[in-house]
């Protein structure tokens, strides 16, 4: 917004005052007028605004008109708000309200358009996109240049530019044959020509009579165009009917092949509707089935607790250290596949679960050399709480991150892969999305699952447009004209063809998808759809919702009512997030299975855990033994190399058999005493320590048997002794090797003591989670939003107090200037009086204001005194002020 419309009066009427009896003449006046709370609702609304704080409400109005922050509030406005908006945009300026509303209407009865137009009104008001009064609104004009019709683009409306805009530049013999062939009378000024015409087409009798001497294939041109795109291309020798449009001025020449429909024609057509079809009423969230309010929680809590043990076992198998980090960061293809393949999902859901992870500050790179995944301490800190407060941490992790696991697998701008754990998967909207998305499941009834489609379509009019304003300075494409000359096509930048409603998708392109990510619908889908899908599956394998319905928990979780639907505006709020987790987790636990001290032992050696072990027991078998098989009970298998791990970490046979009677309900079968027996007895029969590496053994007949065996060729072994080997390879790979060949070799360190391979685990160094993303400024709190009112309206007051004329010259700057001698004796007597004056001022880093204050105390070279501008008692040196100035009496 330029300073022109700040300090515009040229549509005040002669005569009448300046005052708020006429309404507001600029959007500041308008600003000026609304009470604290008004101006803290639009500073809520726009919280870009703050940043920073504006001085005065002059400024705070000419930020309000720039078009980066206008761009960002319409994208915020719900379908119907929009379309007022637009509807503005091609109305006269101003507009009075019962023209806005003939705009919606055509001047038929339409109470639901009717009882919703004031509440739509009141937003863009309240955002400050439209201001004045009921009979002279205005759009703000970045708005209207974004949204109005011009002779090049038309509006989301469809509409095109109106006969004087369209016939700009025409020359005025032309005129005069349109005006001819119209049947109006002649007139040389090309003026009165053009006012004629828009006369014309704006009476409805006038206009009706001529469209009725068209031919029937004139009107169907008309047809075609009326809704948008306006715009229709021409041959060198266009037909009959598009020569009668075009030389009665329905149609009219934008370039030598391009013709346009006018507005008022259009709207003629239309029966005055500026939107084909008007949305004034939030669609409502279907239902596709409901359920017991029960059955829903318990679903959801038993996919919340598989979600807890899902994210426990991946960062298990990577106790040891995970997958390397690519140079640019993330997680290699085939390392998906291979967690993929290990947690039995689809290679988007191990996505899934590893972004949680990373999201949650569970897992990160640990910043070697050679540089890896692994889990971080805050991984031990996370197995420490019970199951329940474990998920209110993963949920609480998804709901605020701002990476969006569905994009891995797709391209970013520049064809590169997105990688999962990498960069460039941040999307600033989707803690919001996904909010939203809880939101609005929670206005159903406890129990009851949304219709996915339905849902979508709220969140589309709830915030119809996404992504940037398109480039005004390129023309739209014009239809093209078949050989009927009927012009027709899907051109244009604001319709969709014949019969669609231009402007659905708003002036804004959707944000181009990143890549065909996991879960992705469709190619060029818009992101916040997608988002909301992706939110709509991610709720489900966490636990959040249950068969499709909002869980209990999950309602205590976002703070909502627990136990019937909310408001459909119902966000989190009102409570500290700790508690709300807290709470979530107290209404989870009793849901959730217990915790089981035994296991079922069979003679096939397998071990049958009947629910979720305990922790120390299922830590201590998952070194004992591989587990199978998963579900409502677990299947553990033992095997040589599961026993020979056992004993690696220290355990001695003595040690498992005691640890199997105590946990088992049924006897140690004997195959399984056996194999215990057996690995022990072979385990550290053979030692390998570095030399490089060697084998010892008191067996030298074992090691000669090794030295025949041609699998044993790859290590390269030699003898050094009748019971020594040596190995030019490393001591693990020999380990690794000759435990390949069936054999069960100990490791021992350089003092030839037997190494204990505990399982510790292999942590990277504190790391945080990453920081989500922020999707423009952060909402102000009520304690900002009341000090940056109180600072804009003490800004306000001392720009806008009326001063008396300065005896000395005013600088360029605007500042006064006065001698040392004029200025202490001024303040002097301002501090006597207990008057405000008005002073220059420069500080240290040399920055110049000018600022209004009533002195209290002059002393010591300095001044101190309330300053109106800061609304605050500040100190200011005497050798630092310019100069000063008496304010008018009125003000004083």
């Amino acid at each position: 917004m330029g300073i022109g419309e700040l300090d515009r009066e040229a549509h005040v009427p002669e005569g009448r005052p300046k005052g708020t009896a006429a309404g507001p003449r600029t959007l500041a006046e308008a600003l000026r007028a609304r009470g604290d709370d008004g101006l803290a609702a639009l500073l809520r609304a726009r919280p870009d605004l703050l940043g920073p704080v504006p001085n005065d409400l002059t400024q705070l109005a000419t930020r309000a008109g720039t078009r980066a922050s206008v761009v960002r509030a319409l994208e915020r406005l719900d379908r119907f708000s929009l379309q007022v908006a637009e509807a503005l945009a091609v109305a006269p300026d101003p507009a009075p309200y019962p023209v806005l509303l003939d705009l919606f209407t055509g001047g038929n009865e339409e109470p639901e358009i009717e009882a919703a137009l004031p509440g739509a009104v009141a937003r863009l008001r309240e955002q400050a996109l439209v201001w004045g009064e009921d009979d002279r609104l205005r759009l703000v004009r970045t708005a209207r240049e974004l949204l109005a019709p011009s002779p090049q683009h038309p509006s989301p409306t469809g509409l095109g530019p109106t006969v004087a805009e369209a016939t700009a530049g025409m020359s005025p013999g032309r005129l005069q044959e349109i005006v001819a062939a119209a049947g109006l009378p002649s007139t040389h000024d090309p003026v009165s020509a053009v006012a004629a015409l828009t006369g014309l087409f704006t009476d409805r009798e006038r206009m009706g009579a001529l469209l009725d001497t068209a031919p029937p294939e004139a009107l169907a041109v008309l047809d075609r165009l009326v809704w948008g795109p306006p715009y229709g291309e021409v041959t060198s020798r266009p037909t009959a009917p598009v020569s009668w449009l075009r030389d009665r001025g329905l149609l009219l020449p934008v370039s030598p092949r391009t013709m346009v429909l006018p507005r008022e024609v259009a709207l003629h057509l239309r029966g005055g509707r500026a939107h084909r079809a008007p949305e004034p009423r939030a669609p409502e969230v279907g239902v596709v089935r409901e359920y017991r309010p029960q059955v829903v929680d318990s679903a959801a809590a038993g996919q919340a607790y598989a979600a807890v043990a899902t994210v426990e076992e991946l960062l298990k198998s990577w106790d040891h250290g995970g997958p390397a980090v690519l140079r640019a960061g993330g997680l290699a293809v085939r390392d998906l596949k291979r967690t993929a393949a290990a947690l039995d999902v689809p290679e988007h859901v191990a996505a899934f679960w590893l972004e949680l992870a990373y999201g949650a500050g569970l897992l990160a790179s640990d910043g070697e050399a050679d540089e890896r995944y692994a889990p971080t301490p805050a991984y031990d800190d996370w197995l420490d709480q019970p199951p329940a407060e474990r998920w209110a941490r993963l949920v609480g992790a998804w709901l605020a991150a701002t990476r969006t696991p569905g994009l891995v697998g797709g391209q970013d701008a520049k064809g590169r892969t997105l990688s999962a754990l990498g960069p460039d998967l941040d999307r600033a909207a989707a803690p919001e999305v996904r909010h939203r998305v809880l939101a609005l499941l929670a206005t159903l009834p406890p129990g009851a699952a949304a219709d996915p489609e339905s849902l979508l379509t709220r969140l589309r009019w709830e915030r119809p447009t996404r992504g940037t304003t398109t480039a005004r300075s390129t023309p739209a494409p014009p239809a093209a004209v078949p050989a009927t000359g009927a012009a027709s096509g899907t051109g244009g930048s604001a319709g969709t063809g014949a019969g669609a409603e231009p402007g659905a998708a708003g002036p804004w392109a959707s944000e181009a998808a990143a890549g065909r990510g996991a879960g992705a619908t469709r190619p060029a889908a818009d992101l916040r759809e997608r988002l909301a899908r992706w939110a709509l599956g991610d709720a489900e394998l966490l636990g959040v919702t249950g068969r499709g319905a909002l869980s209990t928990p999950a309602r205590a979780l976002l703070n909502l009512p627990l136990g019937k639907a909310a408001e459909p505006s119902a966000a989190g709020g009102g409570v500290e997030p700790e508690m709300a987790a807290e709470r979530a987790a107290e209404l989870l636990e009793p849901l959730l299975p217990q915790a089981v001290d035994h296991v079922l032992l069979q003679a096939d050696l397998t071990a049958v855990a009947p629910g979720p072990l305990q922790r120390p027991l299922a830590d201590a078998l998952a070194v004992l033994a591989d587990v199978e098989s998963k579900g409502g009970a677990t299947v553990y298998r033992f095997t040589p190399g599961s026993v020979r791990r056992a004993l690696d970490a220290g355990r001695t046979a003595s040690d498992l058999h005691a640890f199997l009677a105590a946990h088992a309900r049924t006897p140690v079968p004997q195959p399984l005493a056996y194999l215990i027996d057996d690995v022990a007895r072979r385990h550290g029969h053979l030692r390998i320590g570095a030399a490089s590496a060697y084998v010892r053994c008191d067996d030298d007949a074992l090691l000669g048997e090794i030295l025949a065996d041609r699998r044993s060729a790859p290590l390269r072994l030699r003898r050094l002794a009748p019971t020594v080997l040596a190995a030019q390879t490393d001591p693990a790979s020999l380990l690794d090797g000759l435990r390949s060949l069936g054999y069960a070799p100990a490791a021992e360190s350089a003092e030839g003591d037997v190494m204990i391979t505990r399982a510790d685990a292999h942590r990277t160094p504190p790391r945080t989670p990453p920081a989500p993303v922020p999707d423009g400024p952060p909402a102000p709190d009520a304690t900002l939003l009341k000090a940056a009112v109180r600072a804009i309206r003490a800004g306000d007051h001392a720009a806008t107090a009326v001063r008396k004329e300065p005896s000395a010259p005013v600088t360029t700057g605007g500042l006064p200037r006065t001698s040392a001698a004029e200025t202490l004796a001024t303040v002097q007597a301002a501090a006597m009086t207990g008057s405000a004056v008005w002073i220059g001022y420069v500080n240290a880093e040399g920055a110049a204001s000018q600022r209004v204050i009533a002195p209290v105390r002059v002393e010591g070279g300095f001044v101190t005194g309330y300053d109106h501008t800061a609304d605050e008692v500040r100190t200011y040196p005497l050798h630092r002020i310019t100069g000063v100035a008496e304010l008018a009496d009125e003000e004083a």
